[in-house]
């Protein structure tokens, strides 16, 4: 048993007076009982509650950081990162054509690069889903087997030792104890596309587990975009002690992707839904595998915790691409354990609270290249293997100078390693090595406006060596780039919190970036990437969640029906800092602003239904050189759903309502004007419905 805070003793004591108040008279004195309650703790040490993170989260984190609800993004399709991510501040996720590989980017990281993600941190309950050089695939994700996702933007995914540009997104499973013992659900719509998902939870004494299998087709929007996976994510925990818990998780992908590839904007507006003519001549796809182990032992007394995380993953990817790239055959195991502790004590006679952690990742790749013949492999033309070491160390403190006003301080260390070692099979031997080293120190305060607000300022640096996407050149016979480690130095200030009626997530930053990797189209390395000189990124980003009416068919304080409003909102200004050749232009690729929101009725029965727009209202450029420029687009869409913790859930929705033309992300060329240059855009969906049913036992 513990005392309720204070600031909900206050709160209860308030409310308490005031219907003494219209019940006697004002002079008429009355003692209050005192209120007590019931201490609980998480029902699993490796896998908090979504409540006890939330809390965490805002108590440590003197930056841009939120926690979203799986069932949030499940009253709609809920099939990729976008859907997941739609309502999420400061994550902007654009489908290249509909499919789980996207334009995935926090704060410009990985800005030029529309499939196999850089710059952040994806991760499955606190281990890297990132291969040891830094990329990561999509596919891995299967959002309806989460239980909530945590967003770390830039320096404040420290805590979990990523010292990226853009941060960390953490999806964090379901285990026995917060899933239903038997789900299934049923998702289909536009474009021949189903989904299925069985999953079951469990608890068995000090044992509890959770599996779910997700199968899923789609025709995709697009000529030649089929799309088909299979996904089987399990974990099963044991609590060994009071004091000691482990979980071992397991995973399974097998994912099949057509790729229609790009098109020129003549092209879009003539046809949004055919393919590239090479794609499918070419048997374009990529096929791709991947089987994960991973365990997590976790020791708490409380003001004390240990977590020792281990993981090995096996990849296979089968990638007919270009003839210039031609036949992409790859096998990789990565591996890495992360150790880390968090406590609780006093320093300098005031509260503190202190993370260490250590981990280590290592990577290696048999990377075989084949002429691409019709999508068949032709001539071997180059076979490599490729090897990533990553040494971390790191730290963050947090000291609470007062009551409301603490102090966070934190580190990090890097070494990492790039080996490209061929097998000769043409000419001179390409086999080389890159180290890098790197510190990125960050400082930060937060103060606590009320339990429920907090203002917060930080300052920190970020290290990226690059991965083997940016390290080798572009081709059949790739070779290691002479490339540095990008950084940057970051400041951020911001505030979230709640209202009665509101909740808010509100961050400016501004960051000076050294050597950004980028494509600049640039002799000697026109198709490659380099090291740019200077630039800047700047941005705002704003979440508001508003109940705009409450009660509108019902009269109660505590279950009442609503009309809300939720808005996701960017500005970005991203630009090169004095270039010789670019001078402060700003970076193609990217819009400037863009606009997410929705306007839902909801009833504590749980029906809920209203319209939601999609908005990027200015042009970008698509090239370096300015020339062609991705037009502005707005998406209106319609969703209604009846929403249950148990029985029978179901929902469906409208998208794009008036079959607008668009590109929701492109490529990046020097001059889409040149001949043979221009096909830089990639077509969204057209006019689509979606319906789904789920039933939880």
């Amino acid at each position: 048993m513990k005392r309720l805070t204070s600031y909900f003793s206050l709160l209860t004591s308030f409310l308490s007076a005031g219907l003494v108040h219209a019940q006697q008279p004002a002079t008429t004195p009355k003692t209050l009982p005192e209120v007590v309650v019931t201490s609980t703790k998480d029902p699993s040490k490796t896998v908090p509650t979504i409540e006890t993170r939330r809390e965490q989260i805002a108590a440590s984190t003197p930056g841009g950081a939120s926690v979203t609800s799986a069932e949030e993004y499940k009253t709609g399709r809920a099939a990729t990162l976008k859907d997941a991510l739609d309502f999420t501040p400061g994550v902007l996720v654009q489908s290249r054509f509909g499919s789980e590989e996207a334009r995935i980017a926090i704060r410009g990281s990985g800005i030029q690069r529309t499939f196999h993600g850089r710059g952040l941190w994806l991760m499955q309950d606190g281990m890297p889903l990132n291969l040891a050089d830094g990329g990561f695939d999509m596919q891995a994700i299967e959002p309806m087997a989460a239980q909530y996702v945590e967003t770390f933007r830039g320096a404040n995914a420290l805590q979990y030792g990523a010292a990226t540009l853009g941060g960390a997104i953490n999806f964090v499973s379901n285990t026995g104890h917060s899933a239903p013992a038997f789900q299934t659900r049923f998702e289909a719509g536009s474009f021949n596309t189903f989904r299925g998902q069985i999953s079951s939870g469990f608890v068995a004494g000090n044992v509890d587990g959770y599996v779910s299998i997700t199968a899923a087709h789609t025709d995709g929007f697009r000529d030649w975009s089929e799309q088909e996976s299979l996904r089987v994510m399990a974990n099963i925990g044991a609590k060994i002690n009071s004091n000691l818990e482990n979980r071992f998780y397991v995973t399974w992908v097998d994912s099949k992707s057509q790729l229609p590839g790009s098109l020129t904007k003549a092209q879009m507006e003539a046809n949004p839904q055919q393919a590239n003519a090479a794609s499918p001549t070419n048997r374009q796809r990529r096929d791709y595998q991947l089987f994960r182990l991973a365990n997590k032992l976790t020791y708490s007394d409380g003001d004390n915790t240990l977590t020792f995380s281990t993981f090995w993953s096996w990849k296979d990817l089968d990638h007919p691409i270009t003839p210039f790239v031609g036949y992409i055959d790859q096998l990789s195991n990565d591996l890495g354990f992360d150790l880390r502790y968090d406590g609780r004590g006093t320093l300098l006679g005031m509260a503190n609270d202190l993370t260490l952690g250590a981990s280590f990742m290592y990577g290696v790749a048999e990377d075989a290249r084949f002429a691409n013949n019709g999508g068949n492999r032709g001539v071997k033309t180059a076979d490599n293997k490729l090897q990533s070491i990553n040494w971390s160390f790191y730290f963050q403190d947090k000291l609470h100078l007062t009551d409301r006003l603490s102090l966070i301080a934190g580190a990090q260390v890097l070494y990492g390693s790039r080996d490209l070692n061929e097998e000769v099979l043409f000419g001179a031997n390409n086999s080389d090595r890159q180290e890098y080293w790197g510190f990125s120190p960050k400082l930060g305060l937060l103060f606590e406006v009320n339990p429920k607000s907090q203002i917060y300022f930080n300052a920190s640096r970020s290290f990226e060596p690059p991965t083997f996407g940016e390290l080798t050149s572009v081709g059949a016979f790739p070779s290691l780039l002479p490339l540095q480690a990008q950084s940057a130095t970051t400041l951020e200030i911001g505030t979230r919190g709640q209202t009665d009626r509101m909740s808010w997530d509100f961050s400016y930053y501004y960051a000076w970036v050294d050597r950004e990797l980028l494509t600049l189209g640039v002799l000697p390395f026109p198709a490659n990437t380099i090291n740019a000189g200077k630039t800047t990124h700047q941005g705002v980003e704003f979440g508001l969640s508003y109940d705009v009416l409450r009660n509108l068919t019902t009269a109660n304080d505590t279950r009442f029906d609503r009309l809300v409003v939720r808005n996701n909102f960017f500005w970005n200004d991203f630009r090169f800092k004095n270039d010789p050749t670019f001078g402060d232009r700003l970076l193609p690729g990217y819009a400037p602003y863009y606009y997410r929101g929705e306007l839902m009725y909801e009833h504590p029965c749980g029906f809920y239904a209203g319209p939601n727009v999609e908005w990027s209202p200015v042009r970008y450029a698509a090239d370096m050189a300015r020339t062609t420029f991705a037009d502005p687009y707005a998406l209106l869409g319609f969703k209604l759903g009846y929403k249950t913790q148990k029985g029978v859930s179901f929902f469906a929705e409208v998208r794009n309502i008036t079959d607008e033309t668009y590109s929701p992300t492109t490529g990046v060329v020097t001059n889409a004007a040149a001949p043979g240059a221009g096909a830089v855009f990639l077509p969204g969906d057209g006019r689509a419905f979606y319906a789904g049913v789920e039933f939880k036992w």
